[in-house]
C-alpha cells in the first residue's frame, strides 16, 4: 500500500523532526510512505477574510498539483468525520483492497484548506473539535496510520 502525507509548512523543532521519522520507520515495514512538505504562505496577524481566502488558494493549488490522479483522498479537517482507530484501520483496509492501495491524507496550514481541495477530498477526518498546530498533527497522523496496520495485522500495540 501507498501513503502519501500532503502538509503545509516545514518541522522546525527537532522533536517533531524525531517524531515523523520514527513512526516513518516504523511504518516502512508496511506501506510505502511519501511526505510531501509544502511552503506555507506568509500570514501576517491582521489579514482581511479576502487575503486569507488568498492564502487558501495558493496553498491549496500547490496542495492538488502534490496529489497523485488516483489516490483516495483524505482531508484532516476540523468538520469532519471523527474515527475511532478501528475505523481508520478498515478504512484503510477496504482501500488497500478496493481502492487501488494509495491513500492521500491532507494537512492543511494554518488557515484550514481551500475550497477545491475540500471538493477533491474522498473523506474529511477530524481529529476532534480542538485546534491542533499543524506539525503535531503530522505526528499524530502517522501514529494512527502506524496504528491501523497494526490493528490490521493483528499485531500487538493497540489497546
Amino acid at each position: 500500500m501507498q501513503i502519501q502525507i500532503v502538509c503545509v509548512g516545514k518541522l522546525k523543532e527537532k522533536y517533531w523532526s524525531d517524531g515523523v521519522a520514527e513512526y516513518s520507520k516504523r511504518l516502512g515495514a508496511y506501506a510505502r510512505l511519501d511526505i510531501r512538505e509544502l511552503p506555507d504562505e506568509k500570514t501576517p496577524d491582521a489579514m482581511s477574510p479576502a487575503e486569507e481566502e488568498q492564502v487558501r488558494v495558493r496553498e491549496g493549488e500547490r496542495i492538488l498539483a502534490a496529489l497523485k490522479p488516483d489516490a483516495h483522498v483524505v482531508a484532516l479537517a476540523i468538520d469532519g468525520d471523527a474515527w475511532s482507530s478501528e475505523q481508520l484501520a478498515a478504512h484503510l483496509d477496504r482501500q488497500a483492497v478496493y481502492g487501488g492501495g494509495a491513500v492521500a491524507f491532507i494537512i492543511g496550514g494554518s488557515l484550514g484548506l481551500s475550497p477545491a481541495v475540500l471538493a477533491r477530498a474522498d473523506k474529511k477526518l477530524s481529529f476532534g473539535r480542538m485546534t491542533y498546530p499543524h506539525q503535531l498533527m503530522r505526528v499524530l497522523l502517522l501514529e494512527q496510520v502506524y496504528r491501523a496496520f497494526k490493528i490490521n495485522r493483528g499485531e500487538p500495540y493497540h489497546k
